[in-house]
């Protein structure tokens, strides 16, 4: 057999549906797959050149893989959206991260030719499926000293990043906080985020039926005296609240991914290039510090440095989190590159799904920024890790100069 040649992998779309609160937001009575479905059809009728049989695979990620987010999701949604029932499908699970394993793991088959296109995504009804529902530690984690008892409260694993970097106080989360309402704002206020968005049909057993158009846990008008009073429900006199961290949510993202070879025969968009991606672990207990190794090795594979990077999508689990990862590599809090459209704090955080959602945005702001050449989407992941993912802007026009 001859050598193999690696091909280059493509992302020529992505949509979400708006994102909702859990619990007794607009999906209270939506199923999860439903919410996954009308993305991968939203996709499908953005994009009639592609045929559906021409899709070599589906894969859906969810935290939680029971009920409506279970029974194989990837294969149960790519039937119920329509698909032919020749193209397979299958689940992924690595908590906040899976929607972006979906895509790094599609992405690796489509460069060594087993697939030509394919559908990644992530689903996450956390007001139906609590982070961890129905899930049995195993009791060694914590009798043999494998993990502190914190590691398994993501709320607790914020706080500890608190204590190993006591430069990133309160004032400096809830600071942070505040841009990310302002920029999705600012950012719906200039219909920068509405293309994104599916709408989803809701209903409800008092109310009826209804249409969710936009994302529901954006708290406009927030000011520092709101979030300054609000308390810290892990840790007496913490620093981590509901103001300065990501909320529980419900949602659904999806995107369309090729190779390049595939992408130019069918007449799809190139929005974005795949250039590289790492994922790497950290101790559990401070979970947050993930995205920095994750981003180092993505770095280092690809031959680029931090200074390369012109855009950052970056998830808001919690502020400190990312306050954690600027500081790291001297960038400042405040700086334009980051979250233009703002992030998690303020849009959400439907665990699977954000993913995706990082991917989608970074796309439009390739689009705007053709000076930019590289960008980067990267998270923290439950129990330790991170992951990163590096992509090149197809719009990218050395003449303007570019933003590195």
């Amino acid at each position: 057999m001859s050598s193999r040649q690696l091909r280059e992998v493509v992302f020529v779309d992505g949509a979400r549906t708006p994102f909702g609160r859990a619990g007794k937001g607009i999906y209270a009575e939506t199923r999860a797959d439903d919410l996954i479905v009308a993305v991968i059809r939203e996709l499908l009728r953005r994009h009639p050149e592609l045929p559906p049989a021409r899709i070599d695979e589906v894969a859906i990620a969810a935290s939680t893989q029971i009920g409506d987010q279970g029974l194989t999701i990837g294969r149960t949604a790519a039937l119920l959206a329509g698909l032919p029932k020749s193209v397979p499908g299958y689940a992924i699970d690595r908590m906040c991260a899976g929607g972006m394993t979906a895509v790094t793991s599609l992405s690796g088959s489509i460069a060594f030719g087993a697939y030509d296109v394919a559908i990644a995504g992530g689903v996450e009804h956390m007001g139906r499926h609590p982070m961890g529902e129905a899930a049995d530690p195993n009791p060694r984690f914590l009798s043999e000293r494998l993990v502190e008892l914190s590691a398994l409260n993501m709320g607790a694993t914020a706080e500890n990043l608190h204590d190993r970097y006591p430069a990133i106080t309160r004032e400096r989360a809830d600071g942070y906080a505040l841009r990310s309402q302002e920029k999705v704002a600012k950012a719906y206020a200039e219909g920068k985020i509405q293309p994104d968005l599916v709408p989803i049909a809701t209903r409800s057993a008092e109310t009826g039926w209804g249409l969710a158009v936009k994302d529901e846990p954006p708290r406009p008008g927030t000011t520092l005296a709101d979030l300054a009073a609000l308390r810290t429900p892990f840790r007496p006199h913490g620093r981590i609240t509901a103001g300065n961290a990501a909320g529980l949510n419900d949602g659904a993202t999806a995107c369309i991914l090729a190779s390049a070879e595939a992408a130019a025969e069918l007449g799809l968009p190139t929005r974005m290039k795949l250039v590289g991606f790492g994922f790497a672990g950290v101790e559990p207990e401070v979970m947050g510090e993930g995205p920095i190794p994750s981003t180092e090795r993505a770095l280092r594979s690809t031959g680029l440095s931090i200074s390369d990077i012109g855009l950052f999508e970056l998830n808001e689990a919690f502020a400190v989190q990312v306050l954690a990862f600027l500081d790291h590599y001297g960038i400042a809090e405040d700086d334009p590159r980051v979250n233009p459209y703002g992030g998690a704090i303020a849009l959400g955080h439907p665990l699977a799904s954000s993913g995706v959602r990082l991917m989608t945005q970074l796309a439009r702001q390739f689009a705007e920024h053709p000076e930019v050449r590289y960008g980067l989407t990267a998270m923290c992941v439950g129990l330790g890790q991170g992951g990163s993912v590096i992509w090149e802007n197809p719009n990218f026009d050395e003449s303007i100069g570019s933003a590195q």
